[in-house]
Protein backbone atom coordinates (compact mmCIF):
# COMPACT_ATOMS: atom_id res chain seq x y z
CA UNK A 1 0.00 0.00 0.00
CA UNK A 2 2.76 2.44 1.13
CA UNK A 3 4.38 1.72 -2.62
CA UNK A 4 1.51 2.68 -4.41
CA UNK A 5 1.10 6.03 -2.16
CA UNK A 6 4.55 6.39 -3.10
CA UNK A 7 3.87 6.11 -6.76
CA UNK A 8 0.87 8.30 -6.63
CA UNK A 9 2.99 11.05 -5.19
CA UNK A 10 5.69 11.08 -7.82
CA UNK A 11 3.22 11.22 -10.46
CA UNK A 12 1.39 14.33 -9.15
CA UNK A 13 4.87 15.67 -8.71
CA UNK A 14 5.86 15.01 -12.32
CA UNK A 15 2.71 16.06 -13.57
CA UNK A 16 3.38 19.44 -12.72
CA UNK A 17 7.42 19.88 -12.61
CA UNK A 18 7.98 23.32 -12.66
CA UNK A 19 5.25 24.56 -10.08
CA UNK A 20 7.15 21.67 -7.57
CA UNK A 21 10.49 22.71 -8.34
CA UNK A 22 9.43 26.47 -7.68
CA UNK A 23 7.72 24.62 -4.72
CA UNK A 24 10.75 22.76 -2.69
CA UNK A 25 13.08 25.90 -4.05
CA UNK A 26 12.53 27.28 -0.14
CA UNK A 27 13.63 23.90 0.83
CA UNK A 28 16.50 23.50 -1.41
CA UNK A 29 18.02 27.03 -0.56
CA UNK A 30 17.54 26.50 3.63
CA UNK A 31 19.11 23.14 3.45
CA UNK A 32 22.07 24.44 1.21
CA UNK A 33 22.59 27.45 3.08
CA UNK A 34 22.65 25.75 6.46
CA UNK A 35 25.01 22.91 5.70
CA UNK A 36 27.18 25.61 4.19
CA UNK A 37 27.47 27.49 6.75
CA UNK A 38 28.12 24.92 9.20
CA UNK A 39 30.74 23.28 7.69
CA UNK A 40 32.14 26.42 6.53
CA UNK A 41 32.61 27.54 10.09
CA UNK A 42 33.76 24.32 11.15
CA UNK A 43 36.30 24.71 8.83
CA UNK A 44 37.58 28.22 9.84
CA UNK A 45 37.42 27.10 13.45
CA UNK A 46 39.60 24.17 12.13
CA UNK A 47 42.22 26.33 10.03
CA UNK A 48 42.24 28.74 13.34
CA UNK A 49 42.84 26.10 15.72
CA UNK A 50 45.92 24.93 13.45
CA UNK A 51 47.19 28.27 13.00
CA UNK A 52 47.16 28.89 16.77
CA UNK A 53 48.62 25.67 17.13
CA UNK A 54 51.37 26.11 14.57
CA UNK A 55 52.74 29.16 17.19
CA UNK A 56 52.71 25.86 20.07
CA UNK A 57 51.26 24.76 23.05
CA UNK A 58 51.76 26.27 26.57
CA UNK A 59 53.63 29.08 25.61
CA UNK A 60 53.35 32.51 27.22
CA UNK A 61 53.90 35.26 25.55
CA UNK A 62 54.98 38.99 27.31
CA UNK A 63 54.89 41.79 25.91
CA UNK A 64 55.02 45.65 27.33
CA UNK A 65 51.66 47.74 27.52
CA UNK A 66 48.23 46.79 28.43
CA UNK A 67 47.47 44.90 24.99
CA UNK A 68 49.33 44.00 21.75
CA UNK A 69 49.35 47.91 21.05
CA UNK A 70 50.69 50.74 23.11
CA UNK A 71 46.91 51.60 23.82
CA UNK A 72 45.61 54.68 26.12
CA UNK A 73 47.18 58.00 26.02
CA UNK A 74 50.02 57.56 28.23
CA UNK A 75 53.52 57.47 27.60
CA UNK A 76 54.94 54.07 25.82
CA UNK A 77 55.17 51.33 28.20
CA UNK A 78 58.91 49.93 29.38
CA UNK A 79 60.59 47.50 27.35
CA UNK A 80 62.22 44.79 28.92
CA UNK A 81 65.84 43.93 29.40
CA UNK A 82 67.88 41.30 29.10
CA UNK A 83 68.10 40.97 33.27
CA UNK A 84 64.18 40.24 33.02
CA UNK A 85 64.69 37.15 30.56
CA UNK A 86 67.35 35.66 33.43
CA UNK A 87 64.88 36.22 36.29
CA UNK A 88 62.87 34.37 34.39
CA UNK A 89 64.97 31.40 33.61
CA UNK A 90 66.21 31.57 36.90
CA UNK A 91 63.01 32.10 39.26
CA UNK A 92 59.94 30.79 37.83
CA UNK A 93 59.63 27.12 38.16
CA UNK A 94 58.00 24.71 35.16
CA UNK A 95 60.09 26.54 32.55
CA UNK A 96 61.67 25.29 29.97
CA UNK A 97 62.74 27.50 27.80
CA UNK A 98 63.03 31.52 27.57
CA UNK A 99 63.40 33.18 24.10
CA UNK A 100 63.74 37.16 23.80
CA UNK A 101 62.95 39.63 20.83
CA UNK A 102 63.96 42.05 19.27
CA UNK A 103 62.33 43.04 15.81
CA UNK A 104 62.56 45.46 13.14
CA UNK A 105 62.17 45.97 9.62
CA UNK A 106 64.95 46.07 7.06
CA UNK A 107 64.95 45.38 3.26
CA UNK A 108 67.12 42.43 2.12
CA UNK A 109 68.98 41.88 -1.01
CA UNK A 110 70.77 39.70 -3.08
CA UNK A 111 71.70 39.65 -6.52
CA UNK A 112 69.48 42.79 -8.01
CA UNK A 113 66.35 41.36 -5.96
CA UNK A 114 65.10 43.01 -2.77
CA UNK A 115 62.49 42.12 -0.64
CA UNK A 116 61.13 43.96 2.42
CA UNK A 117 60.78 41.81 5.55
CA UNK A 118 60.95 41.32 9.50
CA UNK A 119 64.05 40.68 11.31
CA UNK A 120 63.99 38.96 14.64
CA UNK A 121 66.24 38.98 16.87
CA UNK A 122 66.84 36.28 19.40
CA UNK A 123 68.16 33.03 20.76
CA UNK A 124 68.21 29.47 20.03
CA UNK A 125 65.82 28.83 22.77
CA UNK A 126 63.25 30.24 20.32
CA UNK A 127 63.54 26.57 18.53
CA UNK A 128 62.85 25.15 21.61
CA UNK A 129 60.17 27.22 22.70
CA UNK A 130 57.53 26.72 19.41
CA UNK A 131 57.33 23.93 17.26
CA UNK A 132 59.03 25.35 13.69
CA UNK A 133 61.60 23.03 12.54
CA UNK A 134 64.04 23.82 9.89
CA UNK A 135 63.97 22.63 6.24
CA UNK A 136 67.77 22.93 6.06
CA UNK A 137 71.03 23.69 7.94
CA UNK A 138 71.36 24.70 11.55
CA UNK A 139 69.91 26.50 14.22
CA UNK A 140 72.24 29.06 15.88
CA UNK A 141 75.79 27.82 17.75
CA UNK A 142 76.58 29.73 21.18
CA UNK A 143 79.75 31.69 20.18
CA UNK A 144 77.64 32.89 17.21
CA UNK A 145 74.97 34.20 19.85
CA UNK A 146 77.22 35.72 23.09
CA UNK A 147 79.33 37.25 19.61
CA UNK A 148 76.45 38.86 17.80
CA UNK A 149 77.80 36.83 14.38
CA UNK A 150 75.98 38.16 11.46
CA UNK A 151 74.25 34.79 10.71
CA UNK A 152 70.66 34.32 9.82
CA UNK A 153 67.98 31.73 9.73
CA UNK A 154 65.63 32.76 6.50
CA UNK A 155 61.66 32.10 6.10
CA UNK A 156 60.03 30.49 2.86
CA UNK A 157 58.70 33.90 1.93
CA UNK A 158 62.41 35.58 2.13
CA UNK A 159 63.85 32.72 0.52
CA UNK A 160 61.32 32.28 -2.78
CA UNK A 161 61.44 36.18 -3.43
CA UNK A 162 65.21 36.88 -2.99
CA UNK A 163 67.15 33.24 -4.21
CA UNK A 164 64.09 31.72 -6.24
CA UNK A 165 65.24 29.01 -8.02
CA UNK A 166 68.49 28.89 -6.11
CA UNK A 167 69.47 27.07 -2.94
CA UNK A 168 69.91 29.84 -0.29
CA UNK A 169 71.76 27.79 2.29
CA UNK A 170 75.72 29.18 2.63
CA UNK A 171 74.94 32.24 0.59
CA UNK A 172 75.22 35.76 1.60
CA UNK A 173 73.35 38.58 1.25
CA UNK A 174 72.58 42.10 2.76
CA UNK A 175 69.93 42.60 5.16
CA UNK A 176 69.74 46.75 5.58
CA UNK A 177 73.20 47.77 6.42
CA UNK A 178 74.80 44.24 6.85
CA UNK A 179 75.91 41.25 5.22
CA UNK A 180 74.64 38.15 6.79
CA UNK A 181 75.31 33.88 6.36
CA UNK A 182 72.83 31.95 5.69
CA UNK A 183 72.65 29.05 8.03
CA UNK A 184 69.38 27.33 7.86
CA UNK A 185 65.87 27.44 6.18
CA UNK A 186 62.61 27.46 8.24
CA UNK A 187 59.74 25.36 6.93
CA UNK A 188 56.92 26.90 5.41
CA UNK A 189 54.39 27.86 8.37
CA UNK A 190 51.30 30.18 6.35
CA UNK A 191 49.48 32.79 7.42
CA UNK A 192 49.20 34.25 11.09
CA UNK A 193 46.08 33.39 13.12
CA UNK A 194 45.97 37.55 13.61
CA UNK A 195 47.03 38.01 9.99
CA UNK A 196 50.53 38.64 8.29
CA UNK A 197 52.69 36.09 6.85
CA UNK A 198 54.82 34.10 9.71
CA UNK A 199 57.49 33.27 6.64
CA UNK A 200 58.31 36.39 5.78
CA UNK A 201 60.89 36.77 8.38
CA UNK A 202 65.19 37.05 8.96
CA UNK A 203 65.89 35.49 12.24
CA UNK A 204 68.87 36.48 14.15
CA UNK A 205 70.64 36.27 16.79
CA UNK A 206 69.57 38.86 19.38
CA UNK A 207 72.91 40.49 19.91
CA UNK A 208 73.28 41.27 16.53
CA UNK A 209 69.85 43.17 15.98
CA UNK A 210 70.55 45.05 19.14
CA UNK A 211 74.06 46.13 18.09
CA UNK A 212 73.50 46.28 14.48
CA UNK A 213 70.11 47.82 13.87
CA UNK A 214 68.41 49.04 16.95
CA UNK A 215 71.14 50.39 19.07
CA UNK A 216 69.86 49.11 22.21
CA UNK A 217 69.12 46.53 24.66
CA UNK A 218 65.65 46.57 24.74
CA UNK A 219 63.40 43.54 24.14
CA UNK A 220 60.35 43.77 22.60
CA UNK A 221 58.27 40.33 23.76
CA UNK A 222 59.71 37.63 25.04
CA UNK A 223 58.12 34.17 24.57
CA UNK A 224 58.11 31.49 27.69
CA UNK A 225 58.23 27.37 27.32
CA UNK A 226 55.91 26.00 29.81
CA UNK A 227 56.65 22.38 30.82
CA UNK A 228 53.93 20.00 30.01
CA UNK A 229 53.00 19.26 33.72
CA UNK A 230 52.75 22.32 35.06
CA UNK A 231 49.14 24.16 34.30
CA UNK A 232 50.13 27.47 32.27
CA UNK A 233 47.93 29.54 34.67
CA UNK A 234 50.00 29.10 37.90
CA UNK A 235 53.13 29.99 35.74
CA UNK A 236 51.54 33.07 34.37
CA UNK A 237 50.48 33.98 38.33
CA UNK A 238 54.17 33.73 39.42
CA UNK A 239 55.51 35.52 36.00
CA UNK A 240 53.37 38.72 36.67
CA UNK A 241 54.33 38.39 40.32
CA UNK A 242 57.97 38.72 39.24
CA UNK A 243 57.71 41.56 36.46
CA UNK A 244 55.50 43.53 38.99
CA UNK A 245 58.44 43.21 41.49
CA UNK A 246 61.32 43.93 38.73
CA UNK A 247 58.87 47.22 37.03
CA UNK A 248 58.36 48.20 40.40
CA UNK A 249 54.49 48.02 40.34
CA UNK A 250 53.07 48.16 43.63
CA UNK A 251 49.31 48.12 45.12
CA UNK A 252 46.49 48.64 42.53
CA UNK A 253 48.50 49.80 40.38
CA UNK A 254 47.56 48.31 36.67
CA UNK A 255 50.61 46.08 34.94
CA UNK A 256 52.55 48.06 32.34
CA UNK A 257 53.12 44.62 30.40
CA UNK A 258 50.50 41.88 29.13
CA UNK A 259 50.87 38.03 29.64
CA UNK A 260 49.05 36.14 26.46
CA UNK A 261 48.93 32.36 26.49
CA UNK A 262 48.18 30.87 23.37
CA UNK A 263 45.88 28.51 24.60
CA UNK A 264 43.53 30.94 25.97
CA UNK A 265 43.54 32.81 22.57
CA UNK A 266 42.65 29.81 20.71
CA UNK A 267 40.29 29.22 23.03
CA UNK A 268 38.45 32.78 22.33
CA UNK A 269 38.76 32.58 19.34
CA UNK A 270 36.90 28.88 18.36
CA UNK A 271 34.59 30.53 20.83
CA UNK A 272 33.85 33.33 18.61
CA UNK A 273 34.09 31.38 15.18
CA UNK A 274 31.74 28.79 16.70
CA UNK A 275 28.97 31.46 18.23
CA UNK A 276 28.97 33.51 14.94
CA UNK A 277 28.60 29.75 13.13
CA UNK A 278 25.69 29.08 14.87
CA UNK A 279 23.89 32.68 14.28
CA UNK A 280 24.61 32.66 10.97
CA UNK A 281 23.24 28.99 10.53
CA UNK A 282 20.00 30.06 12.79
CA UNK A 283 19.47 33.11 9.92
CA UNK A 284 19.85 30.45 6.73
CA UNK A 285 17.26 28.14 8.64
CA UNK A 286 14.79 30.77 8.76
CA UNK A 287 14.10 30.09 4.58
CA UNK A 288 13.74 26.40 6.00
CA UNK A 289 10.32 27.34 7.65
CA UNK A 290 9.47 29.62 4.68
CA UNK A 291 10.07 26.55 2.48
CA UNK A 292 7.67 24.91 4.35
CA UNK A 293 4.84 27.60 4.17
CA UNK A 294 5.05 27.23 0.31
CA UNK A 295 4.77 23.65 0.62
CA UNK A 296 1.84 24.05 2.61
CA UNK A 297 0.31 26.47 0.20
CA UNK A 298 0.98 24.41 -2.90
CA UNK A 299 -0.75 21.09 -1.10
CA UNK A 300 -4.08 23.17 0.05
CA UNK A 301 -3.87 24.21 -3.81
CA UNK A 302 -3.35 20.94 -4.69
CA UNK A 303 -6.21 19.50 -2.33
CA UNK A 304 -8.75 22.24 -4.01
CA UNK A 305 -7.77 21.34 -7.52
CA UNK A 306 -8.21 17.44 -6.56
CA UNK A 307 -11.15 17.44 -5.25
CA UNK A 308 -13.22 15.74 -7.31
CA UNK A 309 -10.29 13.12 -7.67
CA UNK A 310 -10.76 12.70 -3.63
CA UNK A 311 -14.60 12.51 -3.61
CA UNK A 312 -13.96 9.36 -6.46
CA UNK A 313 -11.92 7.57 -4.19
CA UNK A 314 -13.53 8.04 -0.73
CA UNK A 315 -17.00 6.84 -2.96
CA UNK A 316 -15.44 3.87 -4.55
CA UNK A 317 -14.07 2.30 -0.38
CA UNK A 318 -10.78 4.62 0.04
CA UNK A 319 -10.91 5.37 3.92
CA UNK A 320 -9.74 9.10 5.34
CA UNK A 321 -6.77 7.60 6.55
CA UNK A 322 -5.67 6.38 2.80
CA UNK A 323 -6.61 9.70 1.71
CA UNK A 324 -4.76 11.88 4.33
CA UNK A 325 -1.46 9.16 3.66
CA UNK A 326 -1.24 10.19 0.09
CA UNK A 327 -1.35 13.79 0.61
CA UNK A 328 1.08 13.92 3.42
CA UNK A 329 3.50 10.99 1.45
CA UNK A 330 3.30 13.56 -1.22
CA UNK A 331 4.47 16.72 0.84
CA UNK A 332 7.29 14.22 2.65
CA UNK A 333 8.43 13.26 -0.82
CA UNK A 334 8.61 16.85 -2.28
CA UNK A 335 10.55 17.84 0.98
CA UNK A 336 12.85 14.80 0.84
CA UNK A 337 13.65 15.92 -2.70
CA UNK A 338 14.40 19.30 -1.58
CA UNK A 339 16.32 17.85 1.09
CA UNK A 340 18.50 15.92 -1.53
CA UNK A 341 19.35 18.54 -4.45
CA UNK A 342 19.99 21.55 -1.19
CA UNK A 343 22.95 18.73 0.05
CA UNK A 344 23.92 18.32 -3.22
CA UNK A 345 23.97 22.14 -4.07
CA UNK A 346 26.12 22.93 -0.44
CA UNK A 347 28.59 20.41 -1.49
CA UNK A 348 29.34 22.49 -5.02
CA UNK A 349 29.29 25.76 -2.53
CA UNK A 350 31.45 24.61 -0.09
CA UNK A 351 33.76 22.83 -2.95
CA UNK A 352 34.13 26.30 -4.78
CA UNK A 353 34.10 28.24 -1.42
CA UNK A 354 37.03 26.67 0.64
CA UNK A 355 40.08 27.31 -1.51
CA UNK A 356 39.13 31.14 -1.69
CA UNK A 357 38.68 31.08 2.06
CA UNK A 358 42.05 28.78 2.31
CA UNK A 359 40.10 26.36 5.13
CA UNK A 360 40.16 22.60 4.85
CA UNK A 361 37.39 20.87 3.43
CA UNK A 362 35.74 18.39 5.28
CA UNK A 363 32.43 16.08 5.17
CA UNK A 364 30.30 16.42 8.01
CA UNK A 365 28.04 13.87 8.14
CA UNK A 366 26.20 14.45 10.93
CA UNK A 367 25.03 18.06 9.84
CA UNK A 368 24.36 16.57 6.24
CA UNK A 369 21.96 14.13 7.97
CA UNK A 370 20.87 16.44 10.37
CA UNK A 371 19.64 18.90 7.49
CA UNK A 372 17.90 16.38 5.39
CA UNK A 373 15.98 15.24 8.31
CA UNK A 374 14.61 18.76 9.33
CA UNK A 375 13.59 19.10 5.50
CA UNK A 376 11.42 15.57 6.02
CA UNK A 377 10.41 16.82 9.65
CA UNK A 378 9.32 20.16 7.73
CA UNK A 379 7.24 18.26 5.12
CA UNK A 380 5.52 16.02 7.81
CA UNK A 381 3.84 19.37 9.65
CA UNK A 382 3.61 21.31 6.79
CA UNK A 383 1.90 18.55 4.94
CA UNK A 384 -0.51 17.51 7.94
CA UNK A 385 -2.91 20.23 7.47
CA UNK A 386 -3.00 19.94 3.70
CA UNK A 387 -3.31 16.18 4.01
CA UNK A 388 -5.99 16.60 7.11
CA UNK A 389 -8.42 18.94 5.31
CA UNK A 390 -8.45 16.40 2.21
CA UNK A 391 -9.42 13.54 4.39
CA UNK A 392 -12.28 15.33 5.91
CA UNK A 393 -13.50 15.87 2.83
CA UNK A 394 -17.40 14.76 2.25
CA UNK A 395 -17.96 12.62 -0.47
CA UNK A 396 -20.94 13.84 -1.91
CA UNK A 397 -19.65 17.49 -1.66
CA UNK A 398 -16.38 16.92 -3.45
CA UNK A 399 -18.34 14.98 -6.26
CA UNK A 400 -20.25 18.24 -6.70
CA UNK A 401 -17.28 20.12 -7.05
CA UNK A 402 -16.36 22.30 -10.09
Amino acid sequence: MLGTIFMLALRSIRRHLLRSFLTILGIVIGVSAVVSMVTLGKATTAAVQEQISALGTNILQIRPGQGFGRGGGGSAPQNFKPDDVTAIQQQIGGVVAVAPQAQTSATAIYEGANWSTTVNGTTDAYFKVQPWPLKSGRTFSTAEEKAGKAVCIIGSTVEKNLFRNTDALDKRFRVGGISCDVIGTLTTRGQAGFGGDQDDVVIMPIKTVQRRFTGSTDIRMILVGVDQAYATSQVQTTLTSLLRERRHITGDKEDDFNIFDTKQISDTLTGTTTLLTRIVAAVAAISLVVGGIGIMNIMLVSVTERTREIGIRLAIGAVASEVLMQFLVEAVVLSCIGGIIGLLLAQLVIAAATPLMQVPWTFDPQINLFAFLISAAIGVVFGYFPARRAAGLNPIDALRHE
